[in-house]
């Protein structure tokens, strides 16, 4: 099945954004780990919890489109069911 433009973007953007969030709470961990370890993984699951909604914001993206792409093929059989109707009339 051939992917679109929009939707290689997508798959691009979510690999990208689990792979910023895998090494941004890395780096935020250790960057924050002088001010104490409590803080520290604090901060880091703040930086995950934000992280995450944009991931899930992305996903929601890419099942809006797959809906959109549904609601076109189902307009376009209803179109052709009433054309037919209306032939028979």
């Amino acid at each position: 099945m051939q992917k679109d433009k929009f939707d290689r973007i997508i798959s691009f953007l979510l690999g990208a954004s689990w792979a910023i969030v895998v090494f941004g709470a890395l780096i935020t961990f250790k960057l924050f780990l002088f001010l104490g370890f409590s803080l520290a993984l604090f901060i880091t699951v703040l930086f995950v919890v934000v992280s995450l909604f944009m991931i899930l914001a992305l996903d929601a993206f890419a099942i809006n489109r797959q809906k959109l792409q549904e609601a076109k093929k189902q307009t376009e059989l209803l179109e052709k069911i009433h054309s037919k109707c209306n032939e028979l009339k």
